[in-house]
């Protein structure tokens, strides 16, 4: 990936899509800056969700579950059978 953005082909690569993302927003700037109040809150209260809850599951992957709470649960199936 550093090979590219160190060539010639990647700089026009970057130049064409700074060119094109900036007239992108010049042309939709009316769109871009009006009724965004409502996405932005939507974002804030996904990412509040995210960084909050993780406390309590234990973090990414996690589950709430570890080592242990799986061997209890194994053996209280073991029991049931």
């Amino acid at each position: 990936m550093n090979e590219l953005l160190k060539s010639r082909a990647g700089l026009v690569l970057i130049v064409f899509l700074a060119a094109g993302g900036f007239l992108l927003a010049y042309e939709h700037r009316a769109h871009i800056f009006t009724g965004n109040g409502i996405l932005i809150g939507l974002l804030a209260v996904c990412i509040g969700m995210h960084l909050f809850m993780h406390g309590g599951h234990g973090g990414h992957g996690g589950g709430g579950h570890n080592e242990h709470d799986r061997k209890d649960r194994d053996d209280d199936d073991r029991e049931q059978r």
